[in-house]
Parts: structure tokens; C-alpha cells; sequence
């Protein structure tokens, strides 16, 4: 079995600490679009790979980077003068044998596609230059008869980390920012999808200082612009109650100055387009936030192929786990799961898979253990069962 070590955690509960920090990146933030783009174009090699072989082949694209362009914003709508630079960075697989695989175009297509879909009002015709700088890979067909059949190895000595459950606050910034992307833009067209959303709790109450990118075609004018705020901080309050009892606290771009009518409007929905830079990696951790109360990897997980790369594999089982051992276990208050790597080393055999319990007041870790052990040796064993979860894009990357 596994070298699964389980111990008690004494440590403050996240929920009883004085103050709380939280952020969200959201899906049109520069960080973001990079994480997006990156994860849909492992998830299209993958399935080329598998309707050409019927296996994975090597690949990873997550050193895309988004350079931003220029854009002059106005009320009523401006325009783009220089369009989003963006490079799609990463190595792949191109040749099996005789068979060359048209990886580029594979990549190219998938990443305007995500633009498509993501983003309303940015056009990954017209507002993007893409540029791809996929290094060559190469399998011999021995090699990819093999993999079909044996378990990867770790392609890294490396760790993934996941902690349950969320706290009020972690819930809160993650769905506030996630409701207004999935909700708020259909009710008011003027939210753009660059959503960052911070949360700060200092004892019994959260404060989310918001910034939302305004789509300047469908404001005409600073009063209209600040209406729209408006209804943005009142959406915000209307639902936080479902995440918590705390009081909350709403300020939403705080940075406009209506005298020198200075004030966030773009013309696409992103700050990309006008000097917002973007790198996957540097955004949301695998579980959707940013927690500098919680360990982290700082792993990047978005683009990582989802075969034998455990900066991908393990963060996001490590969450898995830990989230199924707060569902499933009576007792447990935290529970925090690091897994370790080996380089070359089976991918279901880490070298370690450490849990950390914080037990709710009349529970032992030792009472809890067996249940928390089986859970994990379970899991790791199935990690394989992750890929095809990864390629039909049911797990969340950031």
C-alpha cells in the first residue's frame, strides 16, 4: 500500500483566526484566459492523440503567455487599436513513426474556440494575434503500445496539496465570482467577464473589494456607470447569505474617480486588452482560489498533461481527497492532504501521502484514521481514472 502517514493537525482553525485573506481571479482576467487557453488545448490533444492511437501522448502547454494589446475605451464604445498578443507555449508529440500529428493546428483552433466561448465581446479574429510555439516531440510505436497498458510514472519529483472544507469566506469569493460570470452578465450586458473578486474577513466580518471590467458600449455615460455598480454590490449582498451569516461588506471598483472620469471601462471585457499581461500559473490554484491562509502549491495545473504530470495529477486529487474525507467522516473540522512524488516511480505509488486531520471538539484522529486511510488508498490507486475526468473537461483547473 501507499505510505499514507494520517496525524493530528494543532493548528488554528482558518474560521477562528482574526483575519482571513481570499482572492479569485475570474474567467476574463489575463491570468486567467491564459489558464483557460492552456487547459483547452491539452484537453484537444489529448483527444486527438486518442482518436489517432487510442492513448495519450506526451505534451504540455502551460507556459502560455498573454501580452496585452492597446484599446481606447469610451462611453457608448470605443475600439481595440492594437490587438491581444498571445503565445501558446508548450511542447507536444508530432511525430509517431511515419504518422505526423498536425499539432499546431490542433492547438490553434482549440485556443480561439475557448476565446469564443469565454469571452462575449472579444474576437479571437479580429482582437488576437496567436502565435504558436509548440516545441517538437516524437514516440516510436513500441513506446505507445506500451503506455496503454502500464501505469505512468511521475514525470517529476513534486507535490500537490488540497485542503477541506471551505471556509464562509472561501465560498463566498469563489461563488461571487463565479455568479456574476454564470448570472449577473445575462441580467446587465455592461459586466464584462475580468472579475476579481477579494475577500477579507477580520473577525465576524468580510469585506469583498471587487473589480469588475465595464463593456463600454453598453454605458453611455457615469451615471449609467455607476447604476451598474450599483446593482453589482446589491447582487453581491442579495447572495452571500446563501455562504454565510457574517456580516458583508460590498465595495465594487474602487479605484474610479468620477471627477477626472476616470473609471474601469474596456471595450472586449478584459483588462488584456489595454496592458494586463497574463501567465498561467499565476492565478487560482486548482480549486478556483488564491489562499495565502492555506498551504499551496504553487504549482501551475492548467496545461499540464494529464497522464503522468503530477503537478497536475496530484494537486487536484490531493482536494479530491480531502473534500471526500470531510463528506464522508464524521469528526473531522480541517483536513489538509499533501501527495508526494518520485520521478520515474508509478504515479499510484507516491512516495508519500500525508493527512492531516484537525478533529471537531470529542474526536480523535485515531478514531478517525481507518475510514481516512481507506479513503485515501482508494483514491490513489484509481489516480489513473482522473485523466479522462481532465479530458472531458469535468474537473476544474483553476
Amino acid at each position: 500500500m501507499p505510505n499514507i502517514v494520517v496525524e493530528e493537525l494543532i493548528h488554528t482553525p482558518i474560521d477562528e483566526q482574526k483575519v482571513e485573506i481570499v482572492e479569485r481571479k475570474g474567467i476574463g482576467h489575463p491570468d486567467s484566459l491564459a489558464d483557460g487557453i492552456a487547459e483547452s488545448m491539452s484537453r484537444e490533444l489529448c483527444r486527438e492523440y486518442l482518436k489517432r492511437f487510442g492513448v495519450v501522448l506526451h505534451h504540455n502547454t502551460d507556459e502560455t503567455q498573454i501580452i496585452a494589446g492597446r484599446s481606447s475605451p469610451r462611453f457608448g464604445g470605443g475600439e481595440v487599436i492594437e490587438p491581444i498578443y498571445i503565445i501558446l507555449v508548450g511542447r507536444a508529440t508530432r511525430r509517431v513513426g511515419d504518422d505526423v500529428i498536425p499539432t499546431d493546428r490542433v492547438a490553434l483552433r482549440a485556443a480561439k474556440d475557448y476565446v469564443k466561448n469565454a469571452m462575449r465581446f472579444l474576437d479571437p479574429e479580429l482582437d488576437v494575434v496567436f502565435d504558436v510555439r509548440l516545441g517538437e516531440g516524437s514516440a516510436d510505436l513500441q513506446d505507445v503500445f506500451r503506455r496503454k497498458t502500464e501505469i505512468p510514472l511521475a514525470n517529476d519529483t513534486s507535490f500537490g496539496i488540497g485542503f477541506a472544507p471551505l471556509s464562509d469566506t472561501e465560498k463566498l469569493v469563489l461563488n461571487a465570482e463565479r455568479r456574476i460570470y454564470e448570472e449577473l452578465r445575462k441580467k446587465l450586458p455592461a459586466v464584462g467577464e475580468d472579475v476579481k473578486v477579494m475577500g477579507l474577513r477580520e473577525k465576524d466580518k468580510i469585506k469583498l473589494t471587487v473589480a469588475v471590467a465595464m463593456v463600454d458600449r453598453f454605458v453611455n455615460s457615469i451615471s449609467e456607470y455607476d447604476a451598474v455598480k450599483t446593482e453589482i454590490a446589491e447582487f453581491l449582498r442579495d447572495i452571500s447569505a446563501e455562504y454565510t451569516s457574517k456580516e458583508v461588506e460590498v465595495f465594487v471598483n474602487t479605484a474610479d474617480n468620477y471627477e477626472r472620469q476616470s473609471v474601469y471601462l474596456t471595450v472586449t471585457g478584459t483588462s488584456a486588452e489595454n496592458g494586463d499581461d497574463g501567465n498561467v500559473g499565476r492565478g487560482n490554484r486548482c480549486n478556483g482560489l488564491i489562499t495565502p491562509g492555506r498551504p499551496m502549491s504553487m504549482e501551475a495545473t492548467s496545461g499540464k498533461n494529464p497522464i503522468n504530470h503530477v503537478g497536475k495529477l496530484y494537486n487536484l486529487l490531493s482536494n479530491m481527497i480531502a473534500n471526500r474525507c470531510y463528506e464522508e467522516v464524521e469528526g473531522i473540522r480541517e483536513v489538509y492532504v499533501r501527495i508526494l512524488s518520485q520521478i520515474g516511480k508509478p504515479i499510484n505509488d507516491p512516495k508519500v501521502l500525508s493527512i492531516q486531520i484537525i478533529p471537531k471538539k470529542g474526536y480523535t484522529v485515531d478514531r478517525l484514521e481507518r475510514r481516512v486511510r481507506e479513503i485515501a488508498e482508494e483514491m490513489i490507486g484509481n489516480v489513473t481514472k482522473l485523466t479522462d475526468k481532465v479530458i472531458r473537461g469535468e474537473i476544474r483547473t483553476f
